[in-house]
């Protein structure tokens, strides 16, 4: 199992800074505390890997006392579950972790053969509105090119590099957490799990998207370019992944976190969970509550942005 002792909450996409802020108001440390997650990876999957003839419920109690007792000794506050699977949550629940519920936006394929197919199940306004954003980035001169795997050379490797930092720096001042070596080294080692999609204009590469798959998922992570253009970022981060899944056979594209300008582009909302153990028994109570006022918000907002997608009305 992944476990990390973190000073702070970056790059974990369940956000506690409130948590840390009440318990510094409080004299009392939030930091080290213990993380189970893959790093900058907002994507539900397994995080508890066991050898053949057990089982996680009969590991999970162990490992949790092992946790308790780990913080035990060293004065950590907390342990956080992030993204684990439905199953797994329930178990962590029943051990005593907290719950917290989340929305992510993804898009299923129902068997569609084409993206035309896929757009026939749109209401006719909202799919002239789609069709409008593709035939924008046409005619501003783009051309679109899907690279995978070995496909993928250090040239695009750079390039796509030198995206991501630009687009860092003008969301939030740096240059990213990622180093040039892991998408050179890492992520180039990935083999065909590694899908690139580069966006050329009068020949030269100026945007791109970088997606990893599984055998039925395609996972949307990161995105670049060196300036805004119209319509650009929506085609080859969404549209781009939605023709790859359909024209490979993969049942769902998981385009990352939050987002709710995906829903009007096919992307359902689906609920994402996360654990929490609080080593401090007031605070515990405290999120106990937090968490079950949140969950009621998040059913609800589950609820209202299900009745917004672009969708006909089928008897």
């Amino acid at each position: 199992m992944p476990l990390y002792l973190k000073s702070h909450s970056y790059g974990e996409y369940v956000f506690d800074w409130s948590w840390a802020d009440a318990w510094q108001r409080n004299g009392l440390d939030y930091y080290p505390k213990l993380v189970t997650a893959i790093p900058f990876t907002p994507a539900t999957g397994p995080r508890l890997c066991l050898a053949g003839g057990y089982n996680n419920k009969d590991v999970i109690p162990v490992l949790v006392a092992a946790i308790r007792k780990m913080a035990d000794e060293r004065h950590i506050s907390s342990w956080h579950f992030l993204f684990p699977e439905p199953e797994m949550a329930g178990m962590l629940e029943k051990e005593g972790l907290h719950q917290r519920t989340a929305a992510q936006f993804h898009w299923f394929n129902d068997g569609f053969g084409s993206f035309d197919d896929f757009l026939s199940t749109f209401s006719s306004r909202k799919r002239k509105n789609l069709r409008r954003e593709r035939s924008r980035v046409r005619e501003q001169g783009f051309e679109l090119q899907t690279l995978c795997g070995a496909e993928i050379g250090e040239r695009q490797w750079d390039q796509f590099y030198r995206f991501y930092q630009l687009t860092y720096a003008k969301r939030s001042g740096h240059g990213g957490y990622l180093s040039k070596t892991f998408f050179t080294h890492t992520a180039a080692s990935m083999g065909d799990q590694a899908i690139m999609v580069l966006a050329h204009l009068a020949g030269e590469a100026v945007a791109g998207a970088l997606f990893f798959r599984s055998n039925d998922t395609l996972y949307g992570r990161y995105w670049g370019c060196l300036q805004e253009y119209d319509c650009l970022h929506f085609e080859a981060c969404y549209y781009q992944g939605i023709e790859y899944c359909i024209a490979n056979g993969l049942k769902r594209f998981d385009p990352g976190a939050q987002g709710e300008h995906k829903i009007q582009r096919g992307f359902r909302p689906v609920k994402t969970f996360s654990n929490h153990w609080i080593a401090d028994a007031r605070f515990s109570a405290a999120i106990a509550d937090f968490t079950k006022q949140e969950r009621a918000h998040i059913e609800d907002y589950l609820e209202q942005t299900s009745t917004l997608l672009p969708f006909r009305a089928v008897d």
